[in-house]
This record gives structure tokens, sequence and C-alpha cells, in this order.
């Protein structure tokens, strides 16, 4: 692979920048340490201005190339937030913060761009203008809107963007892309419902929200084998079920759900959505019980990669790592670069660190092998998109 020698020779540092995050990390907007650590190394590597406070803890650092300011400018953007999961990795980097961990690589994400930064403000080998972006709440907060709409894209004048996410699916130093439709839209929902609390002795004289519950559960299966045309992926999943106790004698009077929809089709959300919507009543009023159901505020929407972008990221990723695949499956993932993609040009490619756990999963870990390849990527996306 035609890893730059200068990561090679900055690997380790560029490591410990990425453990250092790993120790701490941060959920959502809560970016502060993060969001300051990044603003700091980009002033030190002489970014010609750095930004703070873009969608609300964002940061983005503007790089000048050969003849300064001018010509066009384009973004290259990592997220920075972890996830609220209990890390059991046992490294010595992991995370010093209980119930929070760097379980999806965005620490990985970080430290490649900024060791990419780094050397673009030491060569400078382009013209026009790169913009690193560093994006607080990927992970359900839908930073990316929160960043376009705070004026990113006109306040620096930035004509493309493109991102990258590490991918535990793949082999070490594999990159794939796809254009059009590549990580479906995310719906998440809330199901509450009520009964009839009481003695877990005398069933009878409840309303027992627990099999209601799980009646709905099991209902709201039936949405994708039996309401969807088996052409159009749909995934329909409850992943939390709470009642308000945990004796054993005790049926709640209360139940709480939560889940997701995963769709690539407008209509298709729609249709499930209302499906849902009609299982919940439906079933609450066969038990006697009720319930009530809520979308959440910020869906995110399916990301879709502009096609020429989506060739060219492939081309780089050819020139540095002598493979891409350019027709990766679609993947029900979430991804909220959807909102930087549907506001301007770009792509997103995935770099496979080989396996292990997956992403999400307490025992999941960036793999530093990779920082090498990835921060080399960024700087030829760089270089030859905006070549002299």
């Amino acid at each position: 692979m035609p890893i730059r020698n200068r990561f090679a020779e900055r690997h380790a540092e560029i490591t410990a920048w990425r453990q250092d995050f790993h120790r701490h990390p941060e959920l959502l907007y809560d970016t502060h340490r993060t969001s300051g650590v990044v603003a700091d190394k980009l002033r030190a590597f002489g970014c010609d201005e750095v930004v703070e406070g873009i969608g609300r803890t964002g940061v983005v650092g503007l790089i000048h190339g050969q003849g300064g300011a001018g010509g066009r400018t384009i973004g290259l953007r990592a997220d920075m937030d972890a996830l609220p999961i209990q890390e059991a990795t046992g490294a010595e980097h992991a995370s010093t913060v209980d119930g929070k961990m760097h379980a999806c690589g965005h620490d990985g994400h970080t430290a490649m761009l900024l060791g990419a930064a780094e050397y673009l403000c030491e060569t400078r080998r382009f013209t026009g203008t790169v913009a690193v972006i560093f994006q607080p709440a990927e992970e359900g907060g839908a930073g990316a809107q929160a960043m376009v709409e705070d004026g990113l894209f006109d306040r620096f004048g930035i004509s493309e963007v493109y991102g990258l996410h590490n991918s535990p699916l793949l082999d070490f130093g594999q990159f794939a892309l796809r254009e059009g439709a590549f990580y479906a839209a995310v719906d998440s929902f809330r199901i509450d419902v009520t009964g009839r609390g009481g003695h877990a002795a005398r069933p009878h004289r409840t309303i027992d929200t627990t099999l209601v519950g799980s009646a709905i559960v099991m209902a709201l299966q039936s949405i994708v084998s039996r309401n969807t045309d088996p052409q159009q992926p749909l995934v329909v999943s409850v992943t939390s079920f709470q009642t308000e106790s945990d004796a054993f004698n005790v049926i709640p009077e209360t139940a709480r759900l939560r889940g997701t929809v995963r769709s690539f089709d407008m209509g298709v959300r729609e249709e499930t959505i209302v499906r849902i919507k009609d299982i919940v009543r439906l079933t609450a009023e066969s038990y006697g019980a009720e319930a009530t159901f809520e979308m959440a505020e910020v869906p995110y929407p399916v990301m879709s990669n502009h096609a020429e972008n989506a060739a060219f990221c492939a081309d780089v990723a050819d020139s540095v790592a002598g493979t891409c695949d350019r027709a990766a499956p679609r993947t029900t993932g979430g991804e909220d670069f959807a909102y930087m993609l549907q506001a301007c040009p770009g792509a997103y490619i995935q770099l496979g660190i080989g396996e292990g756990p997956g992403l999400h999963h307490p025992e999941y870990d960036f793999n530093d092998e990779i920082i090498p390849l990835g921060c080399s990527y960024w700087v030829a996306l760089a270089e030859q998109r905006l070549a002299s």
C-alpha cells in the first residue's frame, strides 16, 4: 500500500491521540473536551482559521493551499462522539468514564483526520482550501444537520464534502462504497403501555402490561414478513422493554418499549409507521389496555452518494490501497452524514479494519494499524481533488 512515509513516522503519535480520545469518551453534543483538544491541535498545526461552536460543539479548520485563499473549498468530515455503552475490551487505553465508550471508532476517525490535517498544513500541495470538519452528535443527535443549519457550507464556501467510516466487516485495508443509496433512513420510536397493576398472584385483577407489550413486540414482526414487498429492504426492531418494577411478585402498571425502523423507500417508511400505529393501538385495546406511539423528532434520511463524487473517491482509494469495491451492498445502518449529502455534493466510503467485534459492541476497539492508510486516503483525496 502506498502509505505516505510521514504517516508511518507519525503513527505512534497519532495512535496516542486516538487512545487519549478513547479514554475520555463524550456523548452527543457534550464533546467539549474532544472539541477543545481538536481545536488546539489544529491551531498548533498552523491551520489558517479554526472556528469552534459550529453546530453547538463542532469544529472547522481551514487549510489554504498554494496561492492562499481562493478557488474551491472541499470538506473532509470526521465524527467525534461516543456511545452509552459499558466498555469490556480490557485495553490499557479503555474508557475512564463509567457507561460510556468509543464503540464505533469515532475516536479513530477524529485522529486520522487530525493526522491528515497536520500533513496538509505542512505540505499544502494543492490549490484551493481544505475544510476539516469535526462533528458532534452523530449517534442519534443529528449533529450533521445542526452543523448544516449553522451555516457550515455557506459560511465556508464548501462545494463538496466527503466522509469515511471504519468497518470490522471488511478485510483490513479494503475500501468500499456505492453510488446512490448506501445507508438506510433511520427512525426511532417509543411505545408507552398503560394497564392495571397488581399482585402477581391475582393476574385476573390486573391488565398485565408485560403481556400487552410482549404481544405488541411479536405483532410488529409481521410488518416485514407480511405487510412489505419482499423486494424492499426493511427492518423493524424493538430494542428496549422496560417496566416500572423489577419485583418478582408485581404486575406493573406501565411498560415502555423503544425501537427502530430502517428503510430505503419513503413509501415503505410511511406505510410502516402507519402499520405500527395500528398494531400498537389495536393490540392494546384487545387486552383492555391503552398505548401511545411516538416517533423521534430527528429521523435520519437515506444517505445517498453522488455518482461523480463516489467514482472519484473510488479512484482515490484505488491509488492508495490498490483496491476498492465500487458496488458495496447497501447497509441498514444509519448515518447522519446524509444531511450533509442532501445539502452538498459528496460521497462516503468505508475502510476495513479487519475482523473483530462489531460496531456498537462493548468489546469493539478501533484498529490503530489502519491509521496510516486512513490518513493517506484523506491527503490523496485533498491533493487529487484540488490538484494545481
